[in-house]
C-alpha cells in the first residue's frame, strides 16, 4: 500500500493499514516536534514579538485547521465576486502551492488575461484566475509582499487571502476557517499522526467558522469559541466540455454509465456528487491531491475507463486544469463545475460587509 494511502487511513481511524499500530505511533512521535514548533511560533506572534504588518486596504482571509479539501477555493472565488459586485477591486492572493514560479510576486492573472500555464502558477489559482477574469491572481511566499503588488500595481482595495489561516506575517480584518462538516478536526491529532495543521484552540484567532459538507454542517462545536457557524453546500453548477469549455446542463448525467476520477483533497466528496446527480459509477480512481498527470496515468485511465463499459470519463475542473498537457486526452473528458453556496446566505453577506468597510 502507498504511503500516502496508509496515511489517510490511519487519519481517518481505519486500522487495516497498520494492524500492530506500529506505525501510528511513528507518526505520533513525529508530530510533537511539529506541534512544538507550531506552538512556539504562533507563541512569539501572541506575544508580539513577531509583528504582523497591515496593508493599506482590508484583508479577508479564507482557510483551514486541516490539511484537505474543505472548499477554500470555490470560497474564494464566491467573495471575490460579492465584493466585485458592490463596487470593490479585489485581488486574491495564494501561496502558489505546486507551482514552480519561484519570483516573490507572480502574476498568474493581472485582471484582463491569465499569464501563466498551471505548471508555473498551482492549480488552484490557475482554476480561481479562469473563474474571476477580471481580478488579479498573485502568488509568492510571502503575502505582505504580494498584498502590497496587488494595490501598487493593480490598485487593489480589497486583498483575500487563499488558503492563509497559519501565514499570520499579514493583519488581516476577517479571519474565515473552514472546516469538514463530518470530522471538522479529523481524528484529533497534529501533522503527521493527523490531519490538524494546529490544534482546535487556533480558531480563537477567527472570525467566522464555515462548515462544508455532511448533515450536521451548520452545527455548533462544542468546546470551541463562541464564532458565527455557517454551512458551506456544494453546488455543481454544469458539465463542461474538456475540449471546448461549453457547458451542458447538470441533467446530462442522469442514467449515464460513466468513469470518473479525481486529484483533490476530498475525492469521495466528487463521486458522491455524481451519483446525486443520477450518474451510475461504473469505475472510479482517485488520486493524491495535486496530482501531476503523466502519460502512464493517461494510459491506464483510458484503459480502465475502456473496461468498464462507461459511456462517459469524467473529473473535476480543477483536474482539467493539471490535464492541459494532454490535450488529446482532455478533448474526450467531461468536466464537473462546482461552485459553493454559504447558507444563511443573507447573515454571511451582512457579516462579510461590515467587517469590511
Amino acid at each position: 500500500m502507498p504511503l500516502a494511502e496508509a496515511v489517510q487511513q490511519i487519519w481517518r481511524g481505519q486500522s487495516g493499514a497498520d494492524p500492530t499500530g506500529a506505525f501510528r505511533t511513528l507518526l505520533r512521535l513525529l508530530s510533537l516536534p511539529y506541534r512544538g514548533a507550531v506552538a512556539a511560533r504562533n507563541g512569539l506572534y501572541d506575544r508580539g514579538i513577531l509583528r504582523q504588518e497591515r496593508l493599506p486596504c482590508p484583508v479577508i482571509s479564507v482557510g483551514n485547521l486541516t490539511v484537505g479539501g474543505t472548499g477554500k477555493t470555490p470560497t474564494v472565488i464566491l467573495i471575490a465576486t460579492l465584493f466585485r459586485s458592490k463596487g470593490r477591486r479585489p485581488a486574491v492572493l495564494s501561496r502558489g502551492y505546486g507551482g514552480t514560479a519561484s519570483g516573490p510576486v507572480n502574476a498568474v492573472s493581472d485582471g484582463k488575461r491569465i499569464l501563466m500555464g498551471w505548471r508555473e502558477a498551482g492549480d488552484e489559482p490557475l482554476l480561481i484566475a479562469a473563474a474571476l477574469p477580471d481580478i488579479p491572481v498573485l502568488t509568492g511566499p510571502e503575502r505582505v509582499r504580494t498584498g502590497r503588488a496587488a494595490v501598487e500595481r493593480y490598485g487593489a482595495d480589497l486583498l483575500i487571502l487563499d488558503d492563509a489561516f497559519q501565514h499570520r506575517q499579514l493583519r488581516r480584518d476577517l479571519d474565515i476557517v473552514m472546516l469538514d462538516g463530518l470530522l471538522p478536526f479529523g481524528n484529533g491529532f497534529l501533522l503527521p499522526r493527523g490531519p490538524l495543521r494546529e490544534p482546535r484552540a487556533a480558531l480563537s484567532r477567527s472570525h467566522m467558522i464555515i462548515r462544508t459538507g455532511g448533515p450536521e454542517a451548520g452545527a455548533s462545536l462544542p468546546g470551541s469559541p463562541a464564532l458565527p457557524v455557517f454551512r458551506g453546500v456544494r453546488q455543481p453548477q454544469a458539465v463542461v466540455a474538456g475540449a471546448t469549455g461549453r457547458a451542458a446542463p447538470l441533467a446530462a448525467l442522469r442514467g449515464k454509465r460513466v468513469f470518473a476520477f479525481a486529484g483533490i483533497g476530498l475525492p469521495e466528496t466528487f463521486r458522491r456528487s455524481l451519483v446525486e446527480l443520477g450518474a451510475e459509477i461504473a469505475g472510479f480512481r482517485a488520486f493524491p491531491d495535486h496530482h501531476p498527470y503523466r502519460a502512464a496515468d493517461i494510459e491506464a485511465l483510458r484503459r480502465l475507463a475502456g473496461e468498464s463499459g462507461a459511456e462517459l470519463l469524467i473529473t473535476t475542473e480543477k483536474d482539467g486544469i493539471r490535464l492541459a498537457d494532454f490535450p488529446d486526452f482532455l478533448a474526450s473528458l467531461s468536466l464537473l463545475r462546482i461552485a459553493i453556496a454559504i447558507t444563511p446566505a443573507d447573515a454571511f453577506a451582512e457579516l462579510l460587509f461590515s467587517r469590511v468597510r
